[in-house]
C-alpha cells in the first residue's frame, strides 16, 4: 500500500523570502500563514519549511543556536502551531528541515565544549589535537573554502566543521549526542509536524581513524573541495546506522516521513543504501539533477534506472534554495522562457517519485542577478564573481508587480526585489489563462487525477534526439510523456505494443497527435494517455 508521501508534490518555502508580515524586510511565518491558500490552490500536497529555528543567521538558519524554538525573527511557537493547524484545515501536510550534521557554534552544547577537555560535553563536537607540525588532523576541505578544521585557542585543538567555521560538526560517534537530536526529532513530532528534510545526511559521521581524502583527479575547479573524493568526511557507513533510530522513532507516530538529501553528485551514489528497505529513509534526493545545465534522455535514465531495478522510492527537484534556478540553468543552451519553465514543470512532474517544487518555480522565476555589494551569502561572497547562485535563487517572492517591494514587504528586503521578476507576479499571471502559475494549477490537478504518474512504473522508449519519451503504468493506467527540449520541432511515432489502446492527450503544450504520429513544436511536451478499447 502506498503511502501519503509517495507520489506527492511539495512546495518548498524559504521562509526569508516569502512573505514580511512585520515590515522588517525579512519573510516570517505568519507571511507565510497568509499565503497558505495561495499554496493549497497550487494543488501541492505539502509544504517543506526551510530552517526558522533560533540561529545567529551565519549560514541563514542552518547554524542552528537552538533546536526547539522559533528565532524571533521569523515569529515564535505559537506562531508556528498556527501555521501548522491552518495548513492542516487545508489538507497540506508539512514537513520542516532539521539540520543535525552541525550546529552553530553559539549552540549552548558548542559553548560548553569547547570551554575544556573534561566538561560534560568536551566530546558532543569532533575535536583533534594537531599534527606534529601544527597543522590540522587531516587534508578534508570545508564545502565553502578553506579547510574543513579550525583551531581553538581555548582546548588548544582542532574542530571539524565541513561549512563554515562557525557550523562545528557534532560527533555522531557519541551515542549521548544521538540521543540528544533524537530528543530534538521527538520535539517536533510531538507537535504535528508531518516529518523531516534532513540537512545533508550523508555527513552525520566522519571517519574515526582520520584518513586523508585522495585527491579526486579534476582540475581548474573553481573550489578546493572538488579537488577531493570525499571518501572519509562524508558518507560513512555508519549514518546509516543513525538513520534506523531515527526511523524507528518516527515509526511511533503515525503518517510521518523522512526526506533526506545527499549532498552528493553522483546519480546514485549510496541514496539506495539510505532508503533500503523499511528501516531508514523513507526516500532521499542528491544534488544530481541541481547540478546540471541541461536535460536529457540520458541523464534521467542514468538517474532514475537504478530506483527503477531495485523497486526504491527516490525523490527529485530541479530547483531549491542552493543552485540557480532551474529555468536559467537547465536550458540546454538555449534562451530561458515561459515554454521552457512549463517543460520542465511538467518534466519533473511526470518523474515516478516524490516531487519537490521551490518557491517561484510556479512563477517560471529566472535567476536573478546580484549585485555584489547586495551579496548575502557567505559561499556567494567568498567565491566571487563565480554565479554560485545562492542569493539569486533567494531573492523575495513577487506577489504583485505594480506594488512597493512587488508586495513582498513594506520596506526594503534583505536582498533586492528581481526587476525582472514584477512581470511575473502573482496577480499577473493568476489573471493570465496562459501563465505559468496557471498551467502549474492545471498540471498539478491533471496528475492527480493519473494513478499512473502518482505511483506507477517508469519505462523508457527509443526517441529520436534530443526528445525525452518514458511510460508511467499503473495497473491499466498507462500515461505516455514525452518531452521536446529544444527549439526545433520533434516527431515520433506513440509506442502501442498493445494496438487495442487509443490514445488521448491529456497535457500538452505546442503538441499534435495524429493517430499514432505525436509531433512536438519548440519546447513542446505532452501527457498523452493510452487507454485500452472497451
Amino acid at each position: 500500500m502506498a503511502e501519503w508521501w509517495q507520489g506527492a508534490v511539495f512546495y518548498q518555502i524559504y521562509p526569508r523570502s516569502f512573505q514580511d508580515s512585520d515590515g522588517d524586510g525579512v519573510g516570517d511565518l505568519p507571511g507565510i500563514l497568509s499565503r497558505l491558500s495561495y499554496i493549497a490552490d497550487l494543488g501541492v500536497d505539502a509544504i517543506w519549511l526551510s530552517p526558522f529555528f533560533t540561529s545567529p543567521m551565519a549560514d541563514f538558519g542552518y547554524d542552528v543556536a537552538d533546536y526547539c524554538s522559533v528565532d524571533p525573527l521569523f515569529g515564535n511557537l505559537d506562531d508556528f502551531d498556527r501555521l501548522l493547524a491552518k495548513a492542516h484545515d487545508l489538507g497540506l501536510k508539512v514537513i520542516i528541515d532539521q539540520v543535525y550534521s552541525h550546529t552553530s557554534d553559539q549552540h549552548q552544547w558548542f559553548r560548553e565544549s569547547r570551554t575544556n577537555k573534561t566538561n560534560d560535553k568536551a566530546d558532543w563536537y569532533v575535536w583533534e589535537d594537531p599534527r606534529p607540525d601544527g597543522g590540522p588532523p587531516t587534508n578534508w576541505h570545508s564545502v565553502f573554502g578553506g579547510p574543513a578544521w579550525t583551531w581553538d585557542t581555548r582546548r588548544r585543538q582542532y574542530y571539524l566543521h565541513n561549512f563554515l567555521s562557525s557550523q562545528p560538526d557534532l560527533n555522531f560517534h557519541n551515542l549521548a549526542v544521538q540521543d540528544a537530536i533524537l530528543d530534538v526529532a521527538r520535539f517536533w513530532l510531538d507537535r504535528g509536524v508531518d516529518g523531516f528534510r534532513l540537512d545533508v545526511a550523508n555527513y552525520y559521521f566522519h571517519d574515526a581513524d582520520l584518513r586523508d581524502n585522495p585527491p579526486s583527479g579534476l582540475s581548474d575547479q573553481s573550489r578546493p573541495y572538488l579537488y577531493q573524493q570525499h571518501l572519509y568526511n562524508r558518507s560513512r557507513p555508519e549514518s546509516l546506522t543513525f538513520t534506523e533510530r531515527l526511523r524507528a522513532l518516527t515509526d511511533n507516530y503515525d503518517d510521518r516521513m523522512m526526506v533526506g538529501e545527499l549532498f552528493t553528485s553522483a546519480p546514485v551514489d549510496r541514496t539506495l543504501a539510505y532508503t533500503e528497505g523499511k528501516r531508514r529513509l523513507h526516500t532521499a534526493y542528491n544534488f544530481f539533477f541541481l547540478e546540471q545545465d541541461h536535460v536529457s534522455q540520458q541523464l534521467l535514465q542514468q538517474a532514475l534506472t537504478p530506483f527503477e531495478k531495485q523497486n526504491a522510492w527516490p525523490s527529485w527537484s530541479f530547483s531549491n534554495h542552493d543552485v540557480p534556478r532551474a529555468v536559467s540553468r537547465l536550458t540546454n543552451g538555449h534562451p530561458p522562457g515561459d515554454g521552457l519553465a512549463k517543460l520542465l514543470l511538467a518534466l519533473v512532474a511526470g518523474l515516478r517519485g516524490t516531487i519537490f517544487l521551490y518557491q517561484g518555480e510556479e512563477l517560471g522565476l529566472p535567476q536573478a542577478d546580484i549585485a555584489f555589494e547586495d551579496l548575502q551569502d557567505p559561499e556567494a561572497i567568498r567565491f566571487w564573481p563565480d554565479n554560485l547562485g545562492r542569493d539569486g535563487c533567494r531573492t523575495p517572492i513577487p506577489w504583485e508587480a505594480a506594488a512597493h517591494q512587488a508586495g513582498f514587504s513594506t520596506v526594503k528586503p534583505w536582498l533586492p526585489i528581481a526587476a525582472p521578476h514584477r512581470p511575473q507576479a502573482v496577480d499577473k499571471q493568476m489573471s493570465d489563462p496562459r501563465s505559468v502559475l496557471r498551467f502549474t494549477q492545471t498540471l498539478l490537478a491533471a496528475r492527480k487525477s493519473l494513478e499512473a504518474l502518482q505511483k506507477g512504473t517508469l519505462t523508457f522508449h527509443e526517441a529520436p534526439d534530443p526528445m525525452i519519451l518514458f511510460e508511467r503504468q499503473q495497473g491499466a493506467s498507462h500515461v505516455l510523456c514525452a518531452y521536446n527540449p529544444s527549439p526545433t520541432p520533434l516527431a515520433t511515432p506513440i509506442p502501442l505494443p498493445n494496438q487495442s489502446r487509443q490514445s488521448e492527450l491529456v497535457v500538452s503544450e505546442r503538441a499534435r497527435l495524429d493517430g499514432d504520429q505525436l509531433t512536438l513544436g519548440p519546447y513542446g511536451f505532452a501527457w498523452v494517455s493510452l487507454r485500452v478499447r472497451a
